[in-house]
């Protein structure tokens, strides 16, 4: 029996607060999309940055993708705004090397789409291209410990859902030639 009073959250606002929250930090959809062009453009020569995007809109369209990119938002302007308390304030601001929170927030986002993104993770937290480099820019006076984190690893997850899907494009068109011989 549903009761009247329960809470319950609308998707759709998750989700345009997502949008407005990434907006608002300074990063588009076609940023992400150009990391997720940069870990797939050897594999895939032929993909676009327009597909990059549409497969950076689907890994955004879930609920725990969703979840992790509000959570480490607030953190850090909870951060900027010094109201944490001590020592997270500063782990947090100071973007403290042995504090690893931001990275686990990120690799749930990571686990969406399988392991195969961990690697793309590790890679563009490593190498910190395009828009990372720019959120990692400590002189901006903004914090983006965890954004930086969750940019690369919604870059991850779309680069490992291009992967999926790009080997299932394959193997039909393998099948249906093998098909076409009998």
């Amino acid at each position: 029996m549903s009761r009247p009073n329960t809470y319950r959250l609308n998707s759709k606002e998750v989700s345009k607060a997502t949008e407005e929250w990434l907006t608002k930090r300074g990063v588009t959809k076609e940023q992400i999309g150009q990391l997720v062009m940069l870990l797939q453009k050897d594999y895939y020569p032929e993909l676009t940055l327009a597909e990059c995007v549409i497969n950076v809109e689907s890994v955004l369209s879930k609920r725990e993708v969703q979840n992790a990119v509000l959570t480490g938002i607030q953190l850090d302007i909870l951060a900027e705004e010094g109201k944490l308390l001590p020592p997270l304030q500063d782990m947090i601001a100071y973007d403290e090397g042995l504090y690893g929170c931001d990275e686990i927030l990120a690799l749930s986002i990571v686990n969406v789409y399988g392991s195969i993104g961990f690697t793309n993770f590790g890679y563009v937290d490593k190498l910190k291209p395009g828009v990372l480099k720019k959120l990692n820019d400590k002189n901006s006076g903004e914090i983006h410990t965890f954004l930086d984190d969750i940019v690369g690893a919604i870059a991850a997850a779309a680069s490992s859902r291009i992967a999926h899907r790009k080997q299932a494009e394959r193997e039909a068109i393998a099948e249906a030639l093998e098909e076409g011989k009998q």
